[in-house]
């Protein structure tokens, strides 16, 4: 694989996003994935079936998907490794897996949103959140904008890059195929239980390190983010990550809550139910639109060292 893609990829993305165009016209690998997801589901299960079976079920129905994947891409960076300069078609493919200029867009829309009304922001993070966001006052929307943000600075970026580093093509698609079957179907209610165990543990280890590195990341990126202290995020990372049910989202976004001083987490309603969860940080909880901004700029800081980063790692690959 040639050195140059895991930087450039996260440039070209970064400036270029995934271009509407494409959606409207193809739609997107995410979307794709999705539809495999809930054909497999539909069919394997099925109510009928013992927890076992459904356990079962959803480990072949994830193999199917792992194995889909590795075909198409696999084929696809085969074909391309005969073609003169192909490294950097795949480099334009692999974009379709980061979310550095979406996921930036779509909080920063939330903030915007916010400042109309409470309504308004409502409306702008439901796009970008699973909790339901009627139950939400102007802090809890700015909350959860500031939460999704930091967790998916881990799972829509750093975590695709790294498999994107090691791995190339079929590394990144693999991981996001992953993590989209995670999303939906790697929850613990009656219906998913068992049938979403395998997406849910396959998700969790593949995003073990990734989570680990993005708390790394992150605090770096404090030394160049006015207002945001390194110290306070690291030591917030260490002492409230675990607290998380997840093994691993509480890194990004206790790191975020100690960078900024802000208190995040905290009970939340899915499907119009009370979850009460732990929080993250010790300081304000009573956020408003303004307190996205600072970490929007956080987030910004945190792609500037991992592009830093992506680039020192190939010109040594280049050099040695």
């Amino acid at each position: 694989m040639d050195p140059l893609i895991s930087p450039l990829a996260l440039a070209v993305e970064r400036w270029l996003g995934y271009p509407q165009k494409l959606i409207d016209t193809i739609g997107h690998p995410v979307m794709w994935f999705g539809k495999l997801i809930s054909f497999c589901e539909e069919r394997l299960n099925t109510t009928r079936r013992l927890p076992a079976q459904r356990k079962l079920a959803g480990i072949v129905a994830l193999g199917l998907l792992v194995l889909s994947v590795l075909i198409v891409t696999v084929g696809i960076r085969t074909v391309l490794s005969w073609v003169p300069l192909g490294w950097i078609i795949e480099m334009m493919i692999a974009t379709a897996f980061l979310a550095q200029k979406e996921l930036g867009r779509a909080v920063e829309t939330v903030s915007e949103a916010l400042r109309t009304s409470t309504e308004a922001g409502r409306e702008a993070v439901s796009h970008v959140v699973g909790r339901d966001p009627q139950a939400l006052d102007e802090a809890g929307v700015a909350r959860a904008a500031v939460e999704t943000l930091a967790e998916s600075t881990s799972d829509g970026v750093i975590a695709p890059w790294l498999f994107l580093l090691l791995f190339g093509l079929p590394g990144i698609a693999v991981y996001k195929a992953v993590n989209t079957a995670d999303s939906m179907i790697g929850h613990r209610d009656e219906r998913y239980r068992d049938y979403g165990w395998a997406a849910a543990k396959l998700d969790d280890v593949l995003n073990w390190v990734p989570a680990r590195l993005s708390a790394l990341l992150i605090t770096g990126a404090c030394f160049f983010t006015p207002g945001a202290s390194p110290g306070r995020a690291w030591a917030t990372a260490q002492r409230d990550a675990a607290k998380h049910d997840s093994p691993n989202a509480g890194w990004p976004e206790a790191t975020f809550a100690g960078a900024l001083n802000f208190q995040l987490g905290g009970p939340r309603s899915y499907d119009g139910e009370l979850v009460d969860l732990p929080a993250f940080g010790s300081g304000k909880a009573g956020l408003g639109p303004s307190d996205i901004m600072p970490a929007l700029l956080l987030y910004r800081r945190t792609l500037d060292v991992l592009l830093g980063l992506s680039g020192l790692i190939a010109l040594m690959l280049l050099i040695s």
